[in-house]
Parts: structure tokens; sequence; C-alpha cells
């Protein structure tokens, strides 16, 4: 059973020994949390001790010996986006906003995973968005705008990366329900390259099922877009598990390898100030971190752990106005996330979209107020007008209205629909973890890896 006191206590002894080895990590794991900052990881960790009625539990994110803090900004902006911050993260150099593993003046960057191929390592990407996403294409792809996705794809199939595992098939495949614009099937070309290939929800338990042998390749694509929340996650396998699934694999090289997981609805839930999606995406986050963490405690001298985020989203504040509490409690009956269900409900009928936010939300008691709130989103609808000013972000009005009245009860308060600036908590634990304590930014949190490494990333 996964301790948390265990490793603290066993790492307190191994972070000084692996120094003094003066020896690289034969297994890296890179843990994304896309839009997880303090807040994020706090709540997450308030509402977890709540439910096991022990307030001394600590997410194993929260757990571990080496703890540091990062700036995030872009080089086209203090608020940075996916693209440049992963492309910090993965390189160690700045870029603007929307580019991809490139510098601003499209010169290619070399990335962490690029230097652990060429030292012989296994090389896997893990992800609950589209793996053509941002954070996750910074490391295997090169391309000026993150939006070409289909490019970007392009860019895997020529990757050589071992292992892939998310969602988004409509960018390799062709026929119905793809993006591309060409005849390319890019899924057959992963298996003409000797890969094993899981692509759509009824492969979740083949995938499941699967025993990795030494020498295999997988490209996994559970969904067309995004893999679900956690909180409606009912078929496709969980982050934990695509994790477990992809050490299982590369650990059988001989030399080791590297591993990026990201966390990435945790940005979605908060882009859409969905409190309960935020928690279920930060819990399933946690369970993959905890998940590496198994593999450490068999590996203690040849491994390195890095948890960081790569920027702040929502502007996620834990207590509001003059109020001194949280009543983190509200959120249990919570059952669907605000962006992939609640916001395709409301089609005009009130009588069923109450019923159905009392169902799914525990609404059964709103207060006039409240229900005024509704019913002036629910006319804004019916009117057939458009949210141009963005004040519900461009989400549903209706759907949003819930969502801030959801976390109002809760004692939480959002700032924005967007990024923030805020600085991010960064965690590790083994092999020269030491080195990742302090304050700095995030080009040095990868700067710092191809140091433990000896690799060389950037230009």
């Amino acid at each position: 059973m996964f301790n948390v006191k265990k490793i603290i206590i066993i790492s307190s002894v191994l972070i000084s020994a692996a120094a003094n080895a003066a020896q690289e990590p034969k297994y890296v794991f890179y843990m994304i949390g896309d839009g997880m900052s303090s807040a994020q990881r706090q709540i997450t960790e308030y509402y977890a001790q709540e439910q096991k009625h022990d307030p001394n539990y600590h997410l194993a994110i929260n757990s571990m010996p080496v703890s540091g803090i990062i700036t995030t900004q872009s080089a086209s902006s203090l608020v940075t986006d996916s693209a440049a911050a992963g492309t910090a993260l993965a390189t160690g150099m700045k870029t603007n906003n929307g580019v991809i593993a490139m510098t601003p003046d499209g010169k290619k960057l070399s990335t962490l995973l690029e230097g652990a191929q060429k030292q012989g390592k296994a090389t896997g990407l893990i992800t609950t968005t589209r793996l053509t996403h941002a954070t996750p294409a910074t490391f295997a792809a090169k391309n000026k705008n993150r939006n070409a996705e289909n490019e970007i794809a392009v860019d895997y199939v020529n990757s050589g990366v071992d292992f892939f595992a998310g969602g988004g098939f409509r960018h390799f495949i062709t026929g119905q329900g793809s993006k591309r614009k060409d005849d390319r099937n890019l899924v057959d070309e992963f298996k003409h390259k000797g890969y094993r290939t899981f692509i759509g929800k009824d492969s979740s338990q083949y995938f499941l099922n699967y025993q990795p042998q030494s020498g295999d390749h997988i490209f996994a694509a559970f969904t067309k877009s995004h893999l679900p929340y956690s909180i409606d996650r009912k078929v496709t396998p969980s982050l934990a598990q695509i994790t477990k699934k992809g050490i299982d694999l590369l650990s059988k090289d001989k030399d080791g390898f590297f591993l990026m997981v990201e966390g990435g609805r945790i940005d979605h839930a908060a882009h859409a100030n969905d409190v309960a999606g935020v928690i279920g995406d930060t819990l399933a986050f946690d369970k993959a971190v905890k998940t590496a963490l198994k593999f450490y405690q068999q590996h203690p001298k040849e491994t390195l752990i890095v948890v960081v985020g790569d920027h702040e989203t929502g502007g996620m504040g834990l207590g509001m106005g003059k109020q001194y509490f949280m009543n983190l409690d509200r959120i249990v009956n919570f059952k669907e996330s605000v962006e992939d269900k609640l916001q395709k409900t409301y089609n005009g009928d009130r009588a069923a979209f109450y019923k159905h936010i009392g169902n799914k939300f525990g609404l059964t008691d709103l207060t006039a107020k409240e229900k005024a709130k509704i019913e002036a989103a629910m006319d804004f609808v019916d009117a057939g007008k458009k949210d141009k000013t963005k004040v519900w972000g461009g989400y549903d009005p209706v759907a949003m209205t819930v969502a801030h009245i959801t976390s109002r009860r809760a004692g939480v308060y959002w700032t924005s629909y967007a990024h923030t600036a805020v600085q991010l908590p960064v965690s590790s634990i083994g092999v020269d973890s030491a080195s990742f304590g302090g304050f700095g930014d995030n080009t040095d949190v990868a700067k710092k890896l191809a140091k433990a490494m000896d690799v060389k990333i950037g230009l």
C-alpha cells in the first residue's frame, strides 16, 4: 500500500546519497498538471482530508521532500499559454505564446525527451487531452502554431517515441470523424512502423489487458478529442492506469526511460470555473503520481520524479468576500463536469433543467437570488443572444451560472476564464532532486533536469 511517510523517510536519506553518487537518473518522470498551481493542489487536499476524515492526509504531490516555486511568463506575455509554458519546461527556453518547441524567430529547439532518446532511453508521452495538444507536443514536435494539430500528429509518427497514450484520434485517422485535410491515415503509418495501436473507447479493455513485451511500441488514442473528465469517466482507462502501463513497457529498456505524464484536464475544468472538475482531475493526477512513486520505491537510487504545473488557470481563490469559511462538503454530490456535460443540458425546458441540476449537483434548495440568476441566464439563451462580451467566458450562460453558484456555496472564487501569471509550486524526489528546491523560473526546471540527465536541450 502506498505510504507517504515511508517515502519521506526513505527519500531524506537517499537525496544526499544520490547527490554524492554524481550519477544521472536512469528513470525520469516529468509529471505536469496543466493549469495546476497552489490553489488547485490545496483545495483538492482539503477535499480529500474531509472525505477521509483525516486532517493529516496529504496528496502525494504535496508530500515530496523537495519543494520549489517558479515563475511562468512567456517571451510575449506575462500570462503564458500552454505552448510557451510547455516549451519552457521541455527545452529550457522562452518562446511566444502559441509556439511549439521553437524560438520566436523560428529556430527549432531540442527537448528533454529527444535528449533521452540520444542516450538510448525509452520514451513516453501520456496525457488526458488530445495527444496533439500543446503540452505533449512541445516534447516531440516543432511548430510555430499550436493549433496545427494535424502537422503535430505527423511529427509524432516520425518522433520515435515508444509509448503514446491519450485522446485525439481525430488528427490521426481518415474518414468519418477525422480532422485531417489530407488522405494520410497516421494510425496505419504507426502500424507500419511496428506500433501496437489502440483506437477508440472500445479498445480500452484491450489496452488494460495488454501485457507489454520488451521492444513493443504503443500508440493509444481512446477518444476523438480529449479524454473524459475524471468525474465523467466510465470506460476509458484512468490516468494512473495509463501511467502504470507506460511504466510496464518503458521499464523493460535496459537504458531506462523518460516519461512525461500530463494531467491536462485540470486546466480545462479551471477554464470552465468547475470546482468539482478541478478536484476530480487533480485527484486523478495525484493517483498517477502515486503510481510513479511506487516505482520509485522499487528503484530509489535510479529514479527522479519532478511534479510541476505549466501555469495557473482560472485565478482560483480559496475564500471570498468577507466570509471566513469554505464548505467543500457541498461538492460531494456533484456528479458531472460543467464543460462536457452540464453546458449541453439546457434546451429551453426549464423544469427538466432544474431537475437535472438537483440530481447532478444537489441543487434542490436554490435560494430566490440563486434561482433569479439562473432564470436571467435562461432568458438570455432563450432570446438567442450571444455572449459577445464574454461575461460567461464563451461557455453556455446557464451552465456557467450554475458553476458560479456552486463555487460560491463552496467558498471558491474565480478571477478568470483564462490563465493567470501566478507562481507555481514544484515538487521532486529521487536522484538529484535537491536541485529543484528554491525559487526560479519554469526554464530552470528544464535546465536542472537536463543537468541531472546529462543531456543537451535548447539551441
